[in-house]
């Protein structure tokens, strides 16, 4: 890292004139950048407004069709990534760039000169993990990590090799409340060390609270500037959008019969690093959405496994949809049965890469009427991911786009709108508006509101309080494998739900606390099960608090 303390004439980095044209789109046109020593510099805008594309021409990443890049006052050709890094370059990414049948010590190797030590590296990893409040197992196997986790794992990757230049592409998506509040220390830590920070974030209070200059880009282009600490979240949100954010509408609660129940789920997880599940009671209501809280890491993975059906229970009981027991069903079968879900993985999980939105479509709604007598058909899909292009405000070449070639917003907002478009009885998503910009995360949160208010049963894991506490009708955390009750969103507030995702929900260690809301099947089952003496669950209200759960995968 540079010990420069002072603020230098010369800029870091300056960009001037980018153009970047692609088949279907104009990335960037004319975009001109300066940045200097010292400096946090956030750039802003829509999904879709060339942000990420910028980075990766200064990462090396993607050429430029015109323009230069300037480094420290010399004009740069950068070739790839690792030359970027050997120019004190180096970059967070809002999309993983790691290898899941690797370590993280081996991952991180990959960035450093040399053939490091693992053992020597593993114990580097450990200090600026622990330095930075970032906590991350250098052992663990990357497919084993949730989201945050591997964000930990990029953020780390780069503090190691001491950059003069820092890009962040949408860091704190990921990341609970206190690692952000660690993260800006650690920023503010290498800003006056000289480091240059470029921060890309939709989180609009972050860039009014941490950087100190900021470059908006809109459909490509340059079209405004500010300084953050003069601007509000409002006034920056316009200057992105071209217009002021809308709020969501929630409407009246119309609550029905128990759609998706969890009655006394335990499972052992088969990952050494990862968190067995105990004792999980949850109901989930027609016409209600339910929101999970919780540090990743605490068992979200597990339990979206076990509720998809990836990871089928030995038992049939715990897991109640539509009031069939499902604990053992495939995804397919749960799909039959009404279950939707949304997965925090985009690329992977929610969508294959390398195909087209057309065929990534048909991975999970094919039963729409896309095969006739065991023949695909194809004009059936493609009708039906334009209308979703089309309904969702999607960016892109048209359904024939592969997944890959959208940004991260447009790509999640293709991948709600499938499921949402098929009309499900239960509906699991998790990190619903995670590197989705702020007219676009209103947006989605809108589409969410307006399914429950159709009648839909709607779970949503996410690990940005603010979201959960502006969509869910309850709320509840999950912290150490354990589910707390769930309470109704006007009886509680951030701190308390905060202190619960520590784990320090009242009587969290008493097993009678969780008591099972269920429906006649769940209730059949857990009396089956019940202890001597331990008093029967009976269904809840609406009010009633209960336990949730969330997240998803690409299933059947």
């Amino acid at each position: 890292m540079s010990s420069e303390t002072t603020v230098s004439a010369v800029p870091r980095i300056e960009l001037r004139g980018i153009t970047k044209i692609y088949p279907a789109v104009v990335a960037n046109k004319n975009v001109s950048l300066t940045a200097l020593p010292g400096e946090i510099h956030a750039v802003l805008g829509e999904n879709g407004a060339g942000k990420s594309t910028l980075m990766k021409i200064i990462y090396g990443v993607v050429k430029p069709d015109a323009g230069e890049v300037r480094w420290e006052g010399k004009r740069v050709i950068v070739a790839n990534p690792a030359h970027a890094r050997e120019l004190g370059i180096g970059m967070v990414f809002q999309h993983f760039s790691l290898f899941e049948t690797l370590t993280v010590a081996e991952n991180v190797s990959l960035a450093l000169p040399g053939k490091p030590e693992l053992g020597e590296l593993g114990r580097r990893i450990t200090e600026v993990s622990e330095r930075y409040g970032l906590p991350v197992d250098p052992r663990r196997l990357v497919h084993s990590l949730s989201v945050g986790e591997r964000q930990r794992v990029e953020i780390i990757r780069c503090l190691l090799v001491n950059p003069k230049l820092l890009i962040m592409d949408e860091p704190t998506s990921v990341l609970t409340p206190q690692a952000v509040r660690k993260l800006f220390e650690t920023l503010r830590q290498l800003s006056t060390e000289g480091c240059t920070i470029l921060y890309i974030s939709h989180k609009l209070d972050e860039i009014q609270e941490l950087c100190t200059n900021a470059t908006v880009l809109r459909g490509g282009e340059v079209t405004d500037h500010c300084d953050p600490r003069q601007e509000t979240p409002k006034s920056m949100a316009r200057m992105m959008i071209g217009k002021d954010l809308p709020h969501p509408q929630h409407g009246a609660a119309k609550t029905g019969e128990p759609r998706l129940v969890l009655a006394g789920l335990n499972r052992e997880s088969p990952d050494p690093f990862g968190t067995d599940l105990k004792d999980l009671h949850l109901s989930v209501h027609s016409g209600e959405i339910v929101g999970i809280a919780g540090v990743s890491g605490n068992g979200q993975q597990e339990l979206l496994a076990a509720i998809s059906g990836e990871e089928p229970v030995s038992e049939k009981h715990p897991v109640i949809l539509c009031g069939a027991e499902a604990g053992r069903m495939s995804p397919a079968a749960r799909r039959e049965l009404g279950l939707c879900f949304v997965p925090e993985e985009r690329l992977g999980r929610g969508a294959v890469p390398r195909m087209s939105l057309a065929d990534n479509a048909l991975l999970t709604a094919h039963r729409s009427g896309f095969v006739s007598n065991g023949l695909i058909r194809f004009s059936a899909i493609t009708a039906f991911a334009a209308s979703c292009i089309e309904a969702f405000n999607v960016k892109c070449g048209g359904p024939q786009s592969e997944a890959k070639s959208l940004s991260g917003g447009n790509l999640q907002k293709f991948i709600v709108g499938r499921e949402i478009m098929q009309q499900p009885k239960v509906l699991v998503v998790a990190q619903p508006t995670w590197g989705v910009d702020v007219g676009a995360a209103a947006f989605i949160r809108q589409k969410i509101i307006d399914l429950r208010n159709e009648g839909v049963a709607i779970l949503v894991l996410s690990e940005e309080l603010d979201e959960l506490f502006e969509v869910s009708d309850r709320l509840a955390v999950i912290a150490k494998g354990r589910l707390s009750p769930a309470k109704p969103i006007k009886e509680t507030n951030v701190e308390e739900i905060g202190v619960w995702m520590s784990g320090m929900w009242p009587d969290a260690g008493d097993p009678a606390h969780f008591a099972p809301e269920a429906s006649e099947a769940g209730a059949r089952g857990e009396a089956e099960r019940r202890p001597e003496g331990r008093a029967a669950g009976r269904p809840s209200s609406p009010d009633t608090p209960s336990s949730p759960t969330a997240q998803g995968t690409q299933g059947g």
